[in-house]
């Protein structure tokens, strides 16, 4: 028996299929992962995902702890409520974990991967002590993510007139606290959304309240086909310790000016003296066959890389995929499927917004 987060029994009520996931026992799907991911992008659904990490970060040092610790740059975070997207990386400018952090009253508020939070907490702690700021993890909260088109009306239709009113002002990518909860314009799926860090009682009596308003619950497996067509990474598949942010697509994430010195800085500026060996990017089948994480890419008799992370595309209605292949490649490359080579497009993902294909052709 793994973890179980507040909603666990909730899941079994709705009938879903559960799974390991991190330690963690979690719905991969309540019938039809290809129906809930459809719900997502054409209404909206709801993904428990209390599995993740809440760390809060206050004390007055807090700023210059995270500038130190992040290779995003905290500093730009100007407003309370603002938030940005950031690697934490080793020395060697390996990703250690992807994340959240939002700017709040008395400092900051991170949401890390489940899978990593040990290996997190511990990197994290050791690196606090030069710092006069406090760590705090919170695993009393839960975490629900409503996404799609309809995301925002619905749920601004079951909370309180104060944070409905909190909701309708909050742009993308901003969150804050409101009555006790904090609620985010964030998610994973490329579409409208919000995330909100309760109470694991208020989580429970929210849930429901979704499902009574005739909101689907969306399970892991959807999420993930829904995350791949918006072109987001999934850490140990898509980025792990061994690759740095350069080589994962995630260069927008990295703040390299200045004087600024944070950890795996001095590994990226060699990494970029001497130039990028692979590169991440996508991979689009528009013929019959599924690509699958680590199926190998050819060009030629040469083999150049390998699938990271694929699957069918429910919205586009054929395969797409992320991959880590050799810079500079120029000719057509084909992916091995069942013995049998295929050929496939380079494409820049992402390749799915807002339930309309977004990727251009080569």
């Amino acid at each position: 028996m793994g973890l179980r987060t507040p909603i666990y029994q909730q899941h079994l009520n709705a009938g879903a299929k559960m799974v390991d996931f991190g330690g963690w026992d979690m719905p991969i799907h309540y019938g039809s992962q290809i129906q809930e991911h459809h719900i997502v992008r054409s209404s909206v659904g709801v993904c428990d995902v209390s599995h993740m990490t809440v760390v809060d970060i206050t004390g007055a040092a807090s700023q210059r702890y995270l500038s130190f610790l992040l290779a995003n740059d905290v500093a730009k975070l100007k407003q309370t409520g603002a938030a940005l997207y950031s690697a934490m990386l080793n020395e060697a400018g390996g990703v250690l974990d992807d994340l959240i952090v939002y700017k709040t009253d008395s400092g900051y508020r991170l949401v890390v991967n489940c899978a990593t939070r040990e290996k997190d907490l511990a990197w994290m702690t050791e690196q606090i002590k030069n710092y006069q700021c406090e760590l705090s993890e919170r695993p009393e909260l839960a975490i629900l993510a409503i996404q799609g088109p309809a995301a925002l009306e619905t749920v601004r239709a079951l909370l309180s007139p104060a944070q409905s009113q909190f909701v309708a002002g909050l742009g993308p990518f901003k969150g804050g606290f409101c009555e006790n909860w904090f609620l985010a314009r964030t998610g994973y799926t490329g579409e409208k959304g919000i995330e909100i860090i309760l109470s694991s009682e208020a989580a429970q009596r929210f849930w429901q309240m979704l499902l009574e308003k005739g909101v689907k619950p969306i399970g892991l497996g959807a999420r993930d086909t829904l995350r791949l067509e918006a072109g987001m990474n999934l850490y140990g598949s898509d980025m792990d310790e061994t690759v740095t942010p350069f080589a994962s697509n995630m260069a927008i994430t990295v703040v390299m000016d200045g004087e600024r010195q944070f950890i795996g800085k001095a590994a990226l500026q060699a990494e970029h003296q001497t130039g990028l060996k692979t590169e991440l990017t996508g991979l689009v089948l528009r013929q019959r066959g599924v690509l699958r994480a680590h199926y190998p890419i050819y060009l030629g008799a040469e083999k150049v890389g390998e699938i990271t992370s694929g699957a069918h595309s429910p919205t586009l209605g054929y395969s797409v995929a992320l991959a880590r292949i050799k810079t500079g490649l120029n000719g057509d490359l084909e992916v091995l499927v069942r013995n049998k080579r295929l050929p496939v497009l380079k494409v820049k993902p992402p390749f799915v917004r807002n339930g309309k294909q977004v990727y251009k052709l080569p």
